[in-house]
């Protein structure tokens, strides 16, 4: 495994930070294809032989029990200062809203019942899920600002944005004397470069860390033509970001497969590697053993300016697809 700082931190995390959204109980969440406590645990434990230790979750995912599954398993296989924890928390709601609840009094109760779930007094990474367009920006940054010198909250991060929202949180922050944003967890992988009109360019500038989802389109830059596997056939939010640009997705998808196949790794090594040349850190979520495995050797992979150049010509611009989309 190799590390990284991340951002403007001092923490040092490795390059592959495993996604939980795949665990947790799924009669508590949208996804059906989750795992339960104890398969869960064994890609933990085998993440953390591997040299992860940088982990990703959110309240949100399985009804928090994603949280609770990997709080659990921390707590039993590493020790807490060797281990970077992210968790995300989401908007308000239109309830809360109508009770009257400040942007600062819902980021606390929201962390507040992240770290109940963990199982921990601090998380390393508090990550805004997406932009809340119904609560002032003062209240959310003055609310982050607020955890992160309570200790419930080492450093801040960002996802599902767009550059020019980052680049005016930081500007208030700065203004304020607040924590700023050191990270962004944003939809890129080799079949949606989108985040590199704006997005990369401005990270770059300002020293935050890209930390993006989706590093492997739900499985689809895994996977040779005709193997199927149950997310991506149950994964009906997936389907809805990538089905749209399926034909032209496929000429990239093969191009990774034939890269694979002349240089005798998967096509999880190629697409990870491609990623890995231009972002910090991918969250690259997991359901089995070979998931991890397969990740943490792309750490070690170099392609060549010719071999990237391959994999990048055929992609052609796609529409906003998911939270970006609807928020756009």
């Amino acid at each position: 495994m190799k590390y990284i700082k991340l951002g403007n931190s001092d923490l040092n995390v490795s390059r592959i930070c495993m996604g939980c959204m795949g665990f947790g109980d799924s009669r508590k969440g949208q996804h059906t294809w989750t795992l339960n406590e104890e398969e869960s645990r064994k890609i933990i434990k085998r993440g953390l032989e591997l040299g992860v230790n940088f982990f990703d979750t959110a309240i949100a995912y399985q009804g928090g029990t994603s949280e609770k599954y990997l709080g659990r398993a921390l707590r039993d296989y590493a020790k807490r200062e060797d281990i970077v924890v992210a968790t995300k928390f989401l908007p308000r709601t239109k309830e809360e809203i109508e009770k009257g609840i400040s942007g600062q009094e819902h980021i606390e109760n929201m962390l507040n019942q992240s770290l109940e779930n963990l199982g921990m007094d601090y998380v390393d990474l508090y990550i805004y899920h997406m932009w809340d367009y119904n609560t002032p920006l003062y209240e959310i940054m003055d609310g982050l600002n607020r955890m992160v010198k309570a200790g419930k909250v080492r450093y801040i991060g960002i996802s599902n944005c767009f550059a020019w929202q980052i680049a005016k949180a930081n500007a208030l922050a700065e203004k304020e004397g607040f924590a700023k944003f050191i990270s962004v967890q944003g939809h890129y992988n080799l079949i949606f470069r989108e985040e590199e009109r704006e997005m990369v360019p401005y990270c770059k500038e300002e020293n935050i860390s890209l930390t993006p989802y989706s590093a492997l389109a739900g499985g689809r830059l895994s996977k040779y033509q005709g193997e199927k596997s149950e997310r991506l056939q149950q994964d009906n939010y997936a389907k809805s970001k990538y089905d749209a640009s399926k034909e032209q997705d496929e000429i990239i998808i093969d191009r990774v497969a034939e890269l694979s196949k002349r240089k005798g790794v998967s096509m999880t090594e190629i697409s990870l590697a491609w990623l890995l040349s231009k972002v910090a850190s991918p969250v690259v979520g997991a359901t089995k053993l070979h998931h991890i495995e397969g990740a943490v050797s792309a750490v070690n992979i170099e392609l060549t300016d010719e071999e990237i150049l391959y994999l990048e010509e055929a992609y052609v611009p796609h529409s906003l697809v998911g939270v970006m989309a609807e928020n756009r």
